[in-house]
Formats: C-alpha cells, sequence, structure tokens
C-alpha cells in the first residue's frame, strides 16, 4: 500500500468563523448536527507556540473552538480566532486555498427548498452531473459567514460506479 501509513478515514474538518453563536446556530438549526463540546480559550503570550504548532501569528488568541457531529460521523471544529494579522476575506473556490464542504442528501429538492425557508443563500438551481459523475445533482449554497457548503446527491450511483472501467 502506498500512502500516509495507517491512514483509514476523515477525522473532522475545521472551520474559522467571525461569530460562534452564528455558527452554533447554522449547524444545529440548519444543518441538523449535534453540538459535542467546546475548548479553549488558547493563547501563548510569550512563546512562538502558536505560529510553530497552528501557523498563525503568535499572539493569536483561540477565543473558543466548538465540535459539532452531524449523520453520527463528520465532526465538524468550529473555531473563532484573534490574532493582529487576521484576514476576513473568504476564499472563493478559484482562490489559492479556496474550499467547500459537501454533504450528501437523499432528495436535493427537498434539502434545497428546506435551505431557502430558512433564508440560506443557495447558488443557483441543483445541476446535473456529466460524464463520470452522470447521475449526480448537486447545488452550492452559502453559510452565514460566507463559507461555501454544497448539497450532492446520486440515489442511485453515479456512471463511474455502474462502470469504472470506462472512466479509468
Amino acid at each position: 500500500m502506498s500512502g500516509l501509513p495507517g491512514v483509514t478515514r476523515l477525522d473532522h474538518i475545521g472551520i474559522t468563523v467571525p461569530d460562534l453563536a452564528e455558527a452554533h446556530r447554522f449547524f444545529v438549526d440548519v444543518l441538523g448536527c449535534e453540538y459535542m463540546y467546546k475548548l479553549g480559550p488558547y493563547q501563548h503570550a510569550d512563546t512562538d507556540w502558536m505560529s510553530e504548532h497552528l501557523n498563525v501569528h503568535p499572539r493569536a488568541v483561540m477565543r473558543e473552538l466548538h465540535f459539532f457531529r452531524l449523520g453520527g460521523q463528520a465532526v465538524f471544529e468550529v473555531f473563532q480566532y484573534e490574532a493582529p494579522d487576521q484576514k476576513t476575506d473568504i476564499p472563493r473556490n478559484s482562490d489559492i486555498g479556496g474550499h467547500h464542504v459537501a454533504l450528501y442528501v437523499t432528495d436535493i429538492d427537498a434539502a434545497v427548498s428546506y435551505l431557502r425557508e430558512q433564508g440560506v443563500t443557495v447558488l443557483g438551481d441543483p445541476t446535473a452531473s456529466k460524464n463520470a459523475s452522470e447521475g449526480q445533482h448537486w447545488v452550492y449554497f452559502l453559510a452565514p459567514w460566507g463559507m461555501q457548503f454544497e448539497l450532492v446527491s446520486y440515489p442511485n450511483g453515479k456512471a463511474f460506479d455502474h462502470n469504472p472501467e470506462l472512466f479509468a
């Protein structure tokens, strides 16, 4: 086997937000996550520990971090930082470091309707994928702080699932 020795799965996704209370409402009330616990604050005023271990400004303060579980599996580790050099621009997918979190749903139309009823910004309508992903529909939506999320659904599988040899 090649790759990272001992790796078995994704453990969690870390996200920095501007407001933990707003993030809590979004993760629990909108996405349906289970709130697990919180930790913090963390700061190291007299050392470079924050820079050496977390790649943030040495005087950064992690006010709190909260853990949320979704569907009994995915864990979101949600931080609120204060740092002298903190950037507040949210990266787009086209930016270096751009990212999104994709959530699988069984009924994308019902999920989109629900998000819109909750006042969530949904970017367009679900799009049908092609080629190896044919059978999938997807749509992006935004968290209250602007971070990109995606809904995906392929209840009958993707073309790749049915004929992987065609896409190798």
